[in-house]
């Protein structure tokens, strides 16, 4: 077993891997940039090193620091974390190199399926179904026209490296194709550096589930469920939970199967993530793997009952799993919330500064996942997720009532939060009857823009017919009286408002 671990990230997750290595009786090392200096996850740790600015490329994605602090300090293991150089393969093979195990994948594993082109090939090798489309690069205009009247509109050009919506484009006639590749490839390149965009068939309001596996290294691969991350706002995860609720035992075991198949196509090891499409009729397709530990790993260890960072540890340090496919059951039901640091009523931008009050939920069922504390200053610099609360119960409806009044508990000041925006969500009937797909998000978003844009219209005009009632009582003699103004010498009346004489103009009409 490993005696000291370096955690390459940041935040939430830092903390998490933090706790996991302290239970197990292993050393915590961080890494911390400029703005980072007093964040909770150098606090927690045992040794922290700083490594660079604010900005990432000069800190927490500069790989030789972050080999340099593990040399330092004598880290055995290094893990990654989610997001930053966690799905890096140059990062992995890098490690192995200066003879630090990387907990995660093999580089080889890595780059099979971190293009999802390459991916895609792949699994047509390996018998997996995917959806229609190229499984390899557009070389042309015309070649993404021809595809896409073969497979049929509406359709989605996809960048080969993406992630997170970046590259992403839903076309939905012939007439947008050209515009839509260009501004895909350009997206690609600059957030890439690959402007390589293939295309597929865009599935009409499908769901978006994933199966978590875990791979030792001695060929023992098993699936821990699924998760529903349908609800999504610019192709990001805001809410996932597990089970899905329309997944019954036998989808589950063919889900879970095809993606042990993906794993082990792949040669992976440690944990993992297929992420799966799925059509109103409950096909589903092969979207891609996640090569990491995933941000709603919380959701799937409340139902399984296991810890999946202990055991991405052991795994790493070369133990076999220490359980069979038969032996894992799932029991209850769990919800997560990402909490970002973001204003809702100001179009989600971001909203750094000093947390100066925080009220923490808790009790039955609430589980907290969190990289904040009151005093400290969110920097504007990183993604702005500050925590993840999450609701278990024995079903779903218990999961979101205790996670709506945990929700209700929760208070973060100084700073605007998306709590809001969870509380909508979990209160809306077709919620919780699982009436969602992907879309479902940006629907709700869009009614609440449209109601609050009818409710605006209405006060104007009762202001305007309430004022033309005034003006009317009053008379035109009165009314000037009323507006009179001083100019230190004489008083003239001053003119009327334009709103008066709109106001006028609502009443009679």
């Amino acid at each position: 077993m490993f005696k000291k671990i370096l955690i390459a990230n940041r935040g939430e997750i830092a903390v998490r891997v933090i706790r996991a290595c302290h239970e197990m009786g292993i050393a915590a090392v961080a890494v911390y940039s400029d703005v980072d200096r007093a964040s909770l996850h150098v606090r927690k740790a045992d040794e922290a090193y700083p490594i660079g600015p604010a900005a990432a490329r000069e800190s927490y994605l500069n790989i030789q620091k972050i080999l340099d602090v593990a040399k330092r300090s004598g880290a055995d293991a290094i893990h990654p974390g989610y997001g930053f150089l966690s799905e890096n393969a140059k990062f992995a093979q890098a490690c192995a190199d200066a003879g630090v195990k990387f907990i995660g994948p093999t580089a080889a594993a890595m780059e099979a399926m971190g293009s999802k082109t390459r991916a895609r090939q792949a699994m047509e090798r390996a018998g997996v179904p995917v959806v229609p489309g190229t499984s390899r690069g557009l070389e042309s205009c015309e070649q993404a026209e021809e595809v896409a009247a073969r497979i049929g509109y509406p359709v989605m050009l996809k960048a080969a490296a993406g992630g997170g919506g970046k590259g992403m484009r839903l076309v939905q006639a012939p007439a947008e194709l050209r515009s839509a590749l260009e501004s895909a490839r350009s997206e690609a390149e600059r957030s890439f550096g690959d402007s390589e965009v293939y295309i597929e068939k865009a599935i009409v309001n499908p769901r978006h589930i994933e199966t978590q596996i875990l791979a030792d290294e001695h060929g023992n691969t098993v699936y821990l469920g699924e998760r529903e991350c349908s609800l999504q706002r610019r192709h990001q995860k805001v809410v996932e939970e597990a089970p899905s609720p329309i997944v019954d035992p036998d989808m589950r075991r063919r889900m879970g199967e095809v993606a042990v198949r993906v794993a082990q196509a792949a040669g992976y090891t440690n944990a993992g993530t297929v992420e799966f499409l799925v059509d109103q009729q409950k096909n589903f397709y092969f979207l891609e793997m996640n090569t990491r530990l995933q941000v709603e790993h919380p959701v799937t260890e409340l139902i399984t009952g296991l810890d999946l960072v202990h055991l991405q540890i052991r795994i790493a340090s070369g133990e076999r799993l220490p359980f069979s496919q038969e032996e894992v059951k799932l029991r209850g039901h769990a919800i997560e919330c990402r909490i970002y640091a973001e204003d809702p009523d100001n179009h989600y931008f971001p909203s750094p500064g000093k947390i100066t009050l925080l009220l923490l939920p808790s009790g039955p069922g609430i589980r907290r996942d969190s990289g904040m504390y009151e005093g400290w200053t969110v920097p504007m610099d990183y993604d702005p997720l500050l925590a993840k609360l999450i609701g278990y119960g024995t079903d779903r409806d218990q999961a979101i009532g205790r996670l709506t009044r945990a929700l209700n508990e929760y208070f973060v000041g100084g700073i605007k939060t998306n709590i809001s925006l969870f509380r909508r969500i979990l209160s809306n009937s077709d919620f919780r009857a699982a009436k969602i797909d992907t879309g479902f998000l940006d629907r709700l978003l869009k009614e609440r823009d449209q109601s609050a844009d009818i409710q605006a219209d209405a006060q104007t005009t009762e202001v305007a017919v309430i004022a033309a009632g005034i003006f009317a009582a009053l008379g035109p003699t009165a009314a000037g009286a009323g507006e009179r103004v001083s100019n230190g010498s004489a008083d003239k009346p001053a003119a009327v408002s334009k709103w008066k004489i709109a106001a006028q103009r609502e009443a009679l009409s």
